[in-house]
């Protein structure tokens, strides 16, 4: 009697193989921008938004390099004790790898990367699961920038819409999102839909390291 799909046995070895791999190639590749590069940053971002990264690895294509990765791996890799550092001071880089961060490696002019990263800041539309920056509430009566078509879609969303002689209208007041609060999923399609963008993408620069003068925390 032939198997059925479902008993079918999958060899997982290709797959440990492949994280031991991935793991084996971070390791090197941090090790190697260590060596390679005069300035190492740690920074977090707020509202990752790929497209928009990628504007800022373009803008430093040409003397940097960008490290994602799982921190106990960056940190393996630069040295979590000062014994264990790949060079000196990187420990207490290894220290701030919490939560969501990112390793810039540059031979760009500190001040100048410094300078950059604190006036850059885009403005984008909010996303489920994110904190709402400002209150926004729609008194009831005409809503105008929605148009009738959309009124159904609205009502979905929660909004208490009608049409009123092809006019979007509330029935009552209504708060969209309120600040500090985080966003669902129907909220920020509201907001997306008013061309509200409550949501700012920026990377914080949180500390430096240097071949020559080491660490500093920013």
């Amino acid at each position: 009697m032939a198997k059925s799909r479902r008993d079918k046995q999958v060899s997982l070895t290709k797959v440990k193989k492949n994280g031991k791999e991935l793991k084996k190639n971070l390791l090197a590749e941090v090790r190697r921008c260590v060596d390679a590069y005069q300035n190492l940053f740690v920074f977090s971002v707020d509202n990752m938004r790929t497209t928009k990264f990628i504007k800022i690895r373009q803008r430093f294509k040409t003397n940097s390099r960008f490290i994602f990765g799982k921190n106990s791996v960056l940190a393996l890799a630069l040295g979590r004790t000062v014994g264990s550092e790949h060079a000196k001071g990187l420990s207490k880089v290894s220290a701030l790898l919490k939560g969501t961060r990112g390793l810039m490696f540059t031979d760009e002019d500190v001040d100048t990367v410094i300078k950059f990263f604190s006036s850059y800041e885009e403005r984008d539309y909010s996303r489920g699961g994110e904190i709402a920056s400002r209150t926004v509430e729609l008194s009831e009566g005409p809503v105008p920038q929605f148009p009738f078509s959309m009124e159904p879609q609205l009502r979905k969303l929660g909004m208490p819409t009608k049409l009123n002689k092809g006019t979007v209208t509330l029935t009552k007041n209504f708060s969209v999102c309120q600040e500090g609060v985080k966003l669902s999923v129907d909220q920020a399609r509201i907001l997306k839909f008013m061309g509200e963008e409550l949501s700012s993408f920026k990377v914080n620069l949180l500390a430096s390291w240097n071949k020559e003068s080491g660490f500093r925390k920013l």
